[in-house]
């Protein structure tokens, strides 16, 4: 036994914790010679970007760049992004998916608009650091399980803690709608085709009662109840309400009746069906977080390149797209955010629109717009340059990468390993 306590105790630091945070920034910085795509639609080439005390002074062309900077960084015709945004993510939330102990991303219980995501995020995460590299500074960390899963909130990746990591707390609240259809279990010898769900109507009357409930206790003084408590953002609109759903029917019906039901900001997460309901969503301004484009159509019969067209085909319609995070593995999957939006450009999404997906269509949805999403003088330093296209996989080689102007480490346990092994190897 005590053998094995030597061994724990004996373990490189670099495994059980992330680097130190990056200082404040202490010198301006002015970086030269870049294209630089804004995050907006617009690009520039042979610019020029220039930050002081954690905000951006100068975008535009190099030629026209004041040079009063005390630092001076060559882009050596690199590419320069805004910080790549995760949406629906449960990063810090989980470590190691079959470690129940480093599993912090759901609660007991059905309705639990009172859960915070951002008590609960590890800015220690091992997870957090190896997603920096590929470009992805920040992230919407989002709760899982129940009908309410609780509120997410807006990390920067490069923290001490989950108070120096916010970017925006309890932005909107996570709601899973009922699906009018199932399959049945067939490792228990149900029929496994598709079938009306016969509890759909009792749970969306579920629903029902509750935000009635909730609604009417907004009015008044009454004993606090936190879970009631936390749903006044979604009445008064101060919160956006995150509707996870995919069918067609589904998306109908939620928006309908969380419209009724008193919600005033709705997005629609996952949307599989959402170009069925175009017309709905341009109507009330709906935006949609698509999932990751590298998987199985949810129907039989659709297309199987449906999953690739998907963003084209809503961007083209002019609703605000982003990409989501959730299904296998996605914890760690966030690293590739980059190329999934790569992927959507491959299919028929102009280039500076999927960039969008990542920096500027995000930051509008979770209402962090006016801080980051773009580079634009004003707004917070959090961007990276890239030795080519950002997203392509092969190309996505960071050089440099600043959170509000901090210099951040583009080194992770990933890294390291695959320096050790290099070196082996040759």
């Amino acid at each position: 036994m005590k053998n094995i306590i030597s061994l724990i105790f004996c373990l490189p630091l670099w495994l059980v914790a992330q680097q130190t945070p990056a200082p404040p920034q202490s010198q301006s910085i002015l970086i030269q010679d870049v294209t630089a795509h804004l995050g907006n639609g617009t690009v520039i080439e042979n610019a020029a970007i220039g930050f002081a005390e954690g905000l951006l002074t100068y975008v535009g062309p190099a030629s026209n760049a004041p040079t009063n900077y005390d630092k001076i960084i060559a882009g050596n015709g690199q590419h320069a992004y805004p910080g790549f945004i995760g949406m629906n993510t449960t990063l810090g939330l989980i470590e190691i998916d079959a470690v129940r102990a480093t599993n912090d991303k759901d609660e007991l219980g059905a309705m639990l608009p009172h859960v915070r995501s951002a008590i609960a995020y590890n800015a220690e995460s091992q997870v957090v650091e190896s997603v920096r590299p590929n470009g992805v500074l920040m992230a919407q960390v989002t709760p899982r399980g129940g009908r309410i899963s609780g509120s997410s909130s807006v990390m920067q990746l490069d923290a001490w803690n989950w108070e120096d990591a916010l970017v925006k707390a309890d932005d909107g609240i996570h709601l899973r709608w009922p699906n009018p259809f199932q399959r049945g279990r067939w490792w228990l010898g149900e029929d496994p085709n598709l079938k009306r769900n016969k509890e759909y109507d009792k749970e969306v009357e579920s629903l029902a009662t509750y935000f009635a409930t909730a609604k009417a206790y907004q009015v008044g003084s009454k004993p606090k109840h936190l879970p009631y408590a936390a749903m006044a953002g979604v009445f008064d609109g101060s919160k956006r309400l995150y509707i996870h759903t995919n069918g067609s029917q589904q998306i109908e019906e939620s928006i309908t009746k969380l419209m009724e039901w008193g919600a005033q900001k709705l997005a629609i997460v996952g949307g599989h069906q959402a170009p069925q309901q175009l017309e709905l969503l341009q109507k009330h301004n709906i935006p949609v977080i698509i999932p990751r484009p590298h998987r199985l159509p949810s129907n039989e019969d659709e297309a199987l390149k449906s999953t690739f067209n998907l963003g084209a085909q809503l961007i083209d319609a002019g609703l605000t797209v982003a990409i989501e995070m959730s299904g296998r593995m996605e914890t760690m999957n966030t690293r590739n955010l980059p190329f999934y939006a790569g992927s959507f450009a491959a299919y028929g999404v102009p280039y500076e629109k999927a960039v969008a997906m990542l920096t500027a269509n995000p930051a509008s949805i979770l209402g962090i717009d006016q801080e980051v999403g773009s580079l634009e003088v004003g707004k917070k330093a959090t961007l990276f340059l890239s030795q080519g296209d950002a997203l392509d996989m092969r190309t996505n080689i960071l050089s440099h990468a600043f959170i509000e102007g901090r210099s951040i480490s583009l080194e992770s346990h990933q890294t390291q390993l695959w320096k050790r092994y290099s070196d082996k190897v040759n």
